[in-house]
């Protein structure tokens, strides 16, 4: 098995690859830029930004404006205040010398940083953050050590306050990018979220005194709670932008694709909130979600406080008291008499509902919040999967297994539930078990929650061949909410059925599922179809980012533009040399391309940046690429460095016996191969492998031996017979 062997590997790579890759997947990719250099820049409309625009609802109401002026919605940015802010100041340009002047404050409580003007109408919000109670500066990223030319560095795209936190902290936001130079334009109504950020533009006659009886028409979502809760959702959410046009009153699927815990180190596979994920998505995974439970049953959206007192438990008991309130879904709250449930005193943290189903996690380092999930702590998951748990926290010193005990005692089949089904199902799925394709299709048989349901789609993509899966996914294109048709689609992509179950997915009422139904089906839109526009508009939304670059890459490579598409990934992997998975996705172009040696490169460094386990699987696609060019130096480089990261990699150690073999280096070919089948027993091409090079090597008894095994596994395998015939 000489070169024709990696050529004939590397095919299957050069075509049919990029609809595999979603625009969900790109989302949350790590990136970064080059520091932005200080120099003078164009002042934005600042007199026109500081104009507060909410303080003309005052006159008619006084009080609910009083009730949201102090609000961190009031105050989620601002000018600098001279005076005000003079001292803090002086201490920031003490801890932060060279920086230049701050001119808005981003934030209010616990902390606030400074943004600092950047070229091209750029404003970065600096990693010195400012304690107003402590008053003091402190890291937000801690000890990570962040550096320039990483995403994440306070001077990269990824920290940019044009791209990532105006849009929620400012009233009447538009980017206005212009990817032609690299650029904003940016223009707002008012800093801070104001009262249209929420209720919309006022209609004509709105506020005339004189004829109170035509005033404008209420907003849409009047009443509405669902609605309403949407109109919190853009900014209470993790998220994608489809569109930068939402409304109060909106569709929230229309503008947004909100993210499901289905990517490791975003939600832990129960649904806790891992990385900072903000409320939205936990509420849309969670039971009391389902029944109809809204932020407006907890909190005032004026003062943003809760209603009622957390302490005692009055906030939850005003729903879960007996009888047990009927919540809008039609499900009557169940009855809980906490003393008798939490089994801890009265007045202490165990007795606390909030305590135990909404724990905190502290983000930013000094921002402590609550899990909306309002999940059952389970300390058996803590023991099985690393999920937190919220017994653990105050029982530190008796030990996991102690509560776990304990929990079983007390509660016992209760435990036993749903989401531990769930949590293991999506945690089988993300590590790539074999039977983790089995328990998401079960577990789609009985879910009932939406948001579950899209994220057992969202796993299955590489988990099971689509054709077994189509039962399943024809019910999901017909579900009844957005997020399932969506995910639906998505599995969909890149199979052969993809055309004839989305084409009709292409008119759907809703704009999320519309645009992953052209995704799928991008190579077929017509350029001047609605689709085709809806399609670009999109994608042209994140031209800022190299996640955007990416994804257009992305799109052309699926209508076979792969000069263009490298064009794309090249300018993105510039933005972010830091990026694995840019590098991945733009070296399979390269192959698609032909340029074999550059691909190698590319996954090869890819490679470099990722952890171990995840790294051996692009070590050995260098190799391949490499082998391909003809570079068989750097291919063995490749794959000894595939095999060293993970030692179990039968692939690898297979691959690595045929080139050794095929530089006549057999006994180093006869190790490696005897390593790939001690690694992978049931693979019948490894003893097969080891039995031509031992033949080669004149080792008789050890070939009969090699290729019997392959028989043994393959009962009709032609070369171990063959091998087998010569030796008689």
């Amino acid at each position: 098995m000489g070169p024709m062997a990696f050529s004939a590997v590397l095919s299957r790579l050069r075509y049919g690859f990029f609809l595999l890759l979603m625009p969900a997947m790109v989302a949350g990719l790590f990136l970064a830029c080059r520091r932005a250099v200080e120099a003078p820049i164009d002042r934005l409309r600042v007199e026109q930004a500081v104009a507060q625009v909410s303080g003309s609802c005052r006159e008619c109401h006084a009080e609910i404006h009083a009730a949201w002026a102090p609000t961190d919605h009031a105050r989620a940015n601002r000018p600098v205040d001279p005076g005000a802010d003079a001292s803090a100041l002086a201490g920031f340009a003490a801890v932060a010398p060279g920086v230049a002047r701050p001119e808005f404050v981003l934030g209010q409580k616990p902390s606030w940083q400074p943004l600092v003007p950047a070229p091209g109408g750029r404003w970065q919000p600096h990693e010195l953050a400012f304690d107003p109670v402590k008053r003091e500066f402190f890291n937000v990223f801690g000890a990570e050590n962040r550096r320039p030319g990483e995403w994440g560095h306070w001077t990269g795209r990824g920290m940019n306050w044009n791209s990532m936190c105006a849009q929620c902290h400012m009233t009447g936001y538009q980017p206005r990018y212009n990817p032609a130079t690299d650029a904003y334009a940016s223009t707002w109504v008012e800093h801070g979220v104001g009262c249209i950020q929420c209720h919309g533009p006022t209609a004509p006659g709105h506020g005339d005194k004189l004829k109170p009886a035509v005033a404008g028409p209420k907003p849409p979502f009047h009443g509405d709670r669902a609605r309403m809760m949407q109109t919190c959702a853009p900014c209470h959410a993790r998220n994608e932008k489809l569109t930068e046009d939402f409304q109060p009153g909106n569709n929230y699927h229309d503008h947004y694709r909100v993210t499901l815990p289905g990517e490791p180190g975003v939600f832990y596979p129960d649904g806790q909130q891992l990385d900072e994920d903000f409320n939205w998505t936990s509420v849309l995974l969670s039971r009391m979600g389902h029944a109809g439970v809204s932020c407006l049953d907890c909190h005032d959206p004026h003062t943003t406080k809760t209603i009622l007192p957390t302490t005692d438990n009055q906030l939850c008991q005003q729903c879960h008291a007996a009888p047990g309130r009927m919540m809008p879904g039609g499900v009557r709250a169940t009855p809980i008499v906490p003393l008798e449930h939490s089994r801890h005193e009265a007045g202490s943290v165990g007795n606390s509902c909030v305590a135990c189903h909404m724990p905190t996690t502290t983000y930013m380092q000094r921002s402590p919040r609550h899990d909306h999930g309002w999940l059952k702590p389970d300390p058996l998951l803590t023991k099985e999967l690393g999920i937190p748990n919220a017994c653990s926290k105050c029982h530190e010193k008796e030990g996991l297994d102690w509560v776990i005990a304990k929990a079983d005692e007390w509660y016992g089949p209760k435990l036993d539930s749903r989401q531990r089904g769930r949590a293991r199902a999506v945690a089988a799925a993300q590590a790539g078990a074999p039977e983790a394709a089995g328990r998401l299709l079960e577990l789609l048989r009985d879910e009932d929650i939406p948001a579950w349901r899209a994220t057992y789609l969202s796993l299955l993509p590489g988990l099971t061949e689509i054709p077994s899966a189509i039962p399943v996914v024809e019910t999901a294109l017909r579900a009844g909410d957005p997020m399932e048709r969506a995910a639906a689609a998505r599995l969909l992509a890149g199979s052969a059925e993809a055309s004839r179950l989305l084409r009709p997915l292409l008119s759907d009422p809703v704009r999320l599922v519309r645009l992953d139904a052209a995704w799928a089906l991008s190579n077929e839109l017509a350029p001047d179809s609605s689709n085709r526009r809806e399609l670009d508009a999109y994608l042209a939304l994140a031209l800022d980012q190299p996640a955007g670059r990416l994804r257009l890459g992305q799109d052309m490579a699926n209508r076979r533009d792969l000069a263009g598409a490298e064009r794309e990934m090249t300018l993105a992997m510039e933005w972010d040399p830091f990026s694995l998975g840019i590098r991945e996705t733009r070296a399979a172009v390269l192959v698609g391309l032909g340029r074999m040696a550059e691909a190698a490169a590319t996954y090869y460094r890819a490679a470099e940046l990722a952890a171990p386990k995840t790294s051996a699987p692009l070590a050995l696609r260098a190799g391949l690429a490499y082998a391909e060019a003809g570079r068989l130096v750097e291919a063995e480089n490749s794959f000894r460095l595939a095999v060293q990261r993970d030692a179990s990699f039968h692939r690898a150690w297979y691959n690595l016996g045929l080139l050794l073999a095929q530089r006549e280096r057999l006994p180093e070919a006869i190790t490696a191969l005897q390593n790939a089948e001690q690694q992978g027993p049931a693979v019948a091409d490894y003893p097969y492998a080891l039995a031509t090079v031992l033949l080669r090597n004149h080792d008789r008894d050890g070939a009969r031996a090699a290729a019997g095994r392959a028989l043994q596994l393959n009962a009709g395998h032609a070369g171990a017979e063959q091998i087998l015939r010569s030796l008689r």
